[in-house]
């Protein structure tokens, strides 16, 4: 059908235009960040490009649910702007009959929103996640490299080695100056190695050495020898924990582990495709334009209850996590509001299009009074 193409046509059009506009924004806002990061040393250097593209994915499912929003939203409003919709209304096609063509184009997009959001997106923030810490925990260890002083990546530790053991596992001649709580101490020691506890946590294990503890201008200072000392070096825990967490799990995990944190980034991950399908529905009646009034007020109201949507679910979301709702009763009413919504604005869009409308009723009154009295 001719209809169908036209439309199927400018979608992929607008469409591609829209998702070029928003990638590159999202994309130059992270290149920004990272590089700052990057500068800062947060992170390497040769990680940049790695850690772009998992914020890309990361951001994939938002810019593509916007793109299916704003793209049937642009198109539907250009045929208002244009005049379009009365030659399609003449022709006997009413606003349902654009529900097919759209369907056709932004169920595609649907479907990739859903894998990125429950399948890729956990990946992209693990990896992220995973190439951060190995930058951080590399850091950490590289303080203890011989013959130079360094700081740790918390800047309340400095390490010194002398030199290394023949196979590399020990270091000899040890000093190590921390401040914590207003309290400095100073630790030296013969000879060390690297562990890694359960946990993941390094730390750096001194051996026969003496630790001095006390402020300058202190009347006394505790001095203790030790045959055995344990320093914290890296700590794998301090980047994941939380919410942080949670992002990095994949769906089944969430799903097989109830917790209220786990429960409310499931809770994410499910609505953005059925975000994503909503908005694309509510788009076709939101686009309504009056031609000889604009569009800019119709298409700021569309935008707004986008925006709504979105914080309503980051509202439920919240509301699971701090446990004041269960999951089960908060993932759906939204998105059953919102398929209500699309019904009734559907139903209204229809009866005014109608001819038997009442407004319609109205002007043909009133042009049948002119023709009379005209004729009289």
């Amino acid at each position: 059908m001719i209809f169908q193409r036209a439309i199927r046509r400018e979608l992929l059009s607008t469409a591609g235009a829209v998702f070029t506009t928003l990638f590159s924004i999202i994309i130059t806002v992270m290149l920004v960040r990272i590089l700052g990061d990057a500068a800062s040393g947060k992170i390497a250097s040769g990680d940049v490009v790695a850690l772009l593209g998992f914020a890309a994915l990361n951001y994939l499912p938002v810019i593509l649910t916007l793109t299916n929003f704003i793209s049937v939203l642009l198109v539907v409003a250009r045929s208002y702007q244009d005049s379009e919709m009365v030659v399609w209304f003449a022709s006997g096609v009413s606003l349902t009959q654009w529900i097919r063509p759209i369907i056709s184009v932004g169920f595609p997009i649907v479907l990739m929103t859903a894998a990125l959001s429950l399948y890729l997106t956990p990946w992209a923030n693990g990896k992220s996640a995973e190439f951060k810490e190995r930058f951080r925990n590399r850091e950490d260890i590289s303080r203890v490299s011989p013959g130079k002083f360094q700081e740790s990546a918390s800047a309340d530790r400095l390490f010194f080695v002398e030199g290394l053991s023949s196979d590399t596992s020990k270091v000899h001649n040890v000093f190590v100056s921390q401040s914590r709580n207003n309290v400095n101490s100073i630790v030296a020691a013969r000879e060390g190695s690297i562990t890694v506890d359960e946990r993941g946590d390094k730390f750096l294990i001194l051996d026969n050495g003496r630790r001095y503890e006390g402020n300058p201008g202190d009347e006394q200072i505790r001095i203790m020898d030790f045959q055995r000392y344990g320093v914290l070096v890296a700590s794998k825990s301090q980047e994941l924990n939380g919410d942080k967490a949670a992002r990095t799990l994949p769906s089944l995990v969430l799903w097989k582990e109830p917790s209220r944190i786990n429960r409310s980034e499931l809770l994410s991950r499910v609505s953005l495709p059925l975000m994503c399908l909503s908005l694309m529905l509510l788009a076709i009646p939101l686009g309504f334009v009056n031609p000889r009034r604009g569009r800019t007020l119709n298409l700021m109201i569309a935008l707004l209850l986008a925006v709504s949507y979105s914080n309503a679910i980051g509202i439920l979301q919240a509301a699971v996590a701090q446990g004041k709702l269960p999951w089960a009763v908060a993932w759906w009413p939204l998105h059953v509001v919102a398929l209500l919504m699309i019904v009734v604005l559907f139903a209204w869009r229809n009866n005014t299009n109608s001819r038997w409308h009442p407004m319609a009723v109205i002007g043909l009154a009133k042009r049948s009074l002119r023709q009379r009295k005209a004729g009289a």
